[in-house]
């Protein structure tokens, strides 16, 4: 198996902790990942802490990638257009390599061109500035990342780490993903989006959260599981029920259930030979045909493609 590599674009007044999860996640696979750190010129480069770091690479080594990561830098380098260096540097990029962004670093390739007309994120409290500097950009501030093909942005801090994850997901399958996860101390995937971490009222009665029920939801997802259920289940009314699901996980009860649906099933295939109507059931879709068509909506391919895919990649693991 060829050894992919990941090269890491370190701009002046990048965060230490972001600049360092491509190397803490993908490092956990050497026999699958190479990460190096670079910079514009090969020298060192200033954080946003009372540090600077030193890196082995220039530029020259983004011509070399398969997939370039850009972390995130101090909001208060933010420029509407790119700097010549960083201009320059990104010219290097072969074509066909995957480019990935970590909170602002998604205003490093939207001032590039690279997101002209398509699907993004960044940190939720960027959102406003990013869209009037980028309004041709399809900006979606709920989600924790954003994956486009071969451009993926992701929101702050963490969720670095979700979009680090999903990318050894996609290459390899649920089962090494999930090794790395647990490496790292970590959840294989994270539900919900921003929103849930905009800062808002805290309940003061422990009772009125959500979580008990979404647990007993996961652990019940071969059933129906109306709104009504889940409601009477956090013994909330439907409208106090639906309003308090969405400020903690960012979205609605109805579209939870269907990405833990599918989220179970895609396990299921890549690590079963159960047939789709037996995962279907299992996870809680009426029919096979149902999960067929949730599967497509939500990754864009059928269940016998995405076995012959992820399982084949799992059991190589």
């Amino acid at each position: 198996m060829a050894v992919h590599r990941v090269v890491v674009l370190a701009l002046d007044g990048v965060y230490p902790f972001e600049l360092g999860i491509p190397s803490r996640v993908f490092g956990t696979l050497p026999d699958r990942y190479e990460v190096l750190t670079c910079s514009v010129d090969g020298g060192p480069v200033a954080t946003n802490s009372d540090f600077s770091v030193t890196v082995e690479h220039g530029p020259e080594a983004l011509a070399t990638a398969d997939t370039v990561l850009l972390p995130p830098f101090d909001v208060a380098r933010l420029s509407r257009e790119l700097p010549p260096p960083v201009s320059a540097a990104l010219a290097a990029v072969r074509p066909g390599a995957r480019i990935v962004s970590i909170c602002t670093g998604a205003f490093v390739l939207a001032a590039a061109g690279l997101l002209h007309g398509r699907p993004a994120t960044t940190h939720w409290a960027l959102a406003d500035a990013f869209r009037s500097w980028y309004p041709e950009v399809a900006l979606d501030p709920d989600v924790l990342f954003v994956d486009d093909g071969d451009v993926l942005t992701s929101a702050g801090a963490a969720s670095g780490v979700d979009v680090c994850l999903h990318l050894v997901r996609r290459d390899h399958g649920t089962a090494v993903a999930n090794h790395v996860a647990r490496l790292c101390v970590m959840p294989p995937w994270r539900e919900g989006g921003q929103a849930q971490y905009i800062e808002s009222p805290v309940p003061s009665d422990p009772a009125s959260s959500t979580s008990a029920t979404r647990q007993w939801a996961l652990e019940n997802l071969h059933e129906p599981l109306t709104l009504a259920e889940l409601a009477g289940h956090a013994r909330m009314s439907l409208r106090t029920f639906a309003r308090r699901f969405n400020e903690e996980v960012g979205t609605s009860p109805g579209r939870w259930l269907i990405h833990q649906r599918v989220a179970r099933a895609r396990h299921l295939l890549e690590t079963t030979d159960l047939g789709v109507d037996d995962i279907a059931g299992q996870v809680g879709f009426a029919t096979g045909t149902s999960l067929r068509e949730h599967l497509h909506a939500a990754i864009g391919v059928s269940p016998v493609a995405y076995r012959r895919t992820f399982r084949g990649a799992a059991t190589a693991g």
